[in-house]
């Protein structure tokens, strides 16, 4: 990927977490509202487990391959066209980092 393709795929990605996502979460009250839960998610998904266990440096998404961020972003979309459970994938998440989360089923897609 060239230089230019990266920084506009890295673009793409901050305008999901930091922006897209978000309002839609407000949106649609769902509990999880914060970018950097988003990021996490998405990352863990796209990893399959902790990203920190697979992506070296800070930021994670300017470090992270340009394949497990295209699927991070195709993920982050999906939930955005209610195409993707993110109680599912936020709970798979917290299980990989050995934590417990409750679901109170405000943000369950179809």
């Amino acid at each position: 990927m060239t230089e230019s393709a990266r920084a506009g795929i890295e673009q793409q990605w901050l305008d999901l977490t930091r922006i897209r996502l978000p309002k839609r979460a407000i949106e649609a009250q769902w509990s999880l509202r914060l970018d950097h839960c988003f990021q996490r998610i998405l990352l863990d998904d796209a990893c399959g487990g902790c990203w920190y266990d697979h992506i070296v440096g800070r930021p994670a998404y300017a470090n992270a391959p340009d394949a497990v961020l295209a699927r991070a972003i195709a993920t982050g979309e999906a939930l955005l066209a209610g195409k993707a459970d993110l109680i599912a994938l936020n709970a798979q998440s917290l299980a990989w980092r050995g934590k417990g989360g409750r679901s109170n089923g405000r943000f369950r897609f179809s």
